[in-house]
């Protein structure tokens, strides 16, 4: 069994690897993990390119879903990214939040930090900034934001509890978050976990979606809802890899599966 720090260090160890790809290789090699489908290149990411800010530089096809659709981001507003990578999602915040709001990246992988801030530079972006730490333990001041967002980056993180109670202590009172992340429904066979690992990248951390609800629900947060849901589909000619015809079919009717979800929920108002 992996250590908290072991988990940790793969996971940054895998993202400098990434930082250092094009999105072409993220997306062929799973986020990097070196195996590949014939049936598509990426189960997992939404199309940015249509969305307003949007960058193709800080793009590396990472991603889960599209939390800012949801995230209803206003004009001046101050908004934090976790798992910021290359400032995807901080570009897009940006557009919405304007010249008089402000966005905060959070990731604790050096490259991905040193990536952001070259795009946000040749962007000539003065109110995104991008810090490197870890978000079980952020830096950032209590009641910072009035919006977090973050894209398939909890799945990542051992103590998802502590990252929620870290989400509750730096937003506003009547502040909220639109996550995008990779749960689990059903009991998932250990080969399929295998294959699931490998393809998409750390599923393997990812929890089964009623308790990943109840997590937020034990938080605190209030107006917990389900914006968006789909199923991550794993190509038949992954599973074959592992699993006979047979299980491969048995697989398929069990009803278990991979999913993403986009999920927002409120911080009350203390006032």
């Amino acid at each position: 069994m992996e250590t908290t720090e072991q988990i940790k260090d793969m996971v940054r160890q895998k993202y400098s690897q990434i930082a250092l790809q094009d999105k072409d290789d993220n997306q062929s090699s799973c986020c990097g993990s070196g195996c590949c489908s014939l049936e598509t290149t990426n189960i997992m990411t939404d199309d940015y390119s249509t969305l307003e800010g949007y960058n193709p530089d800080a793009d590396l096809g990472l991603g889960c879903g599209l939390p800012t659709q949801f995230a209803r981001i206003k004009k001046g507003d101050v908004v934090i990214d976790l798992g910021s990578g290359a400032g995807n999602d901080c570009f897009i915040a940006r557009s919405e939040t304007g010249e008089t709001g402000k966005v905060i990246g959070i990731d604790f992988t050096p490259a991905m930090i040193e990536k952001a801030r070259a795009n946000a530079d040749k962007l000539g972006f003065h109110n995104v900034e991008f810090r490197q730490g870890d978000i079980e333990k952020m830096p950032v001041t209590s009641g910072t934001a009035d919006v977090i967002v973050s894209n398939c980056v909890l799945n990542l993180v051992p103590n998802k509890l502590g990252v929620f109670r870290e989400m509750y202590r730096v937003l506003k009172p009547g502040g909220h978050f639109c996550i995008s992340d990779i749960v689990l429904a059903g009991a998932l066979p250990q080969k399929i976990r295998e294959a699931a690992e490998m393809y998409a990248g750390c599923v393997s951390g990812a929890i089964q979606k009623e308790a990943y609800l109840e997590l937020i629900d034990r938080t605190g947060f209030k107006q917990v809802a389900v914006q968006k849901e789909k199923l991550i589909s794993l190509p038949d000619d992954i599973l074959s890899q592992y699993l006979s015809e047979d299980d491969v079919r048995a697989f398929r009717q069990s009803g278990a599966g991979i999913y993403s979800i986009t999920v927002y929920a409120e911080k009350a108002d203390e006032s």
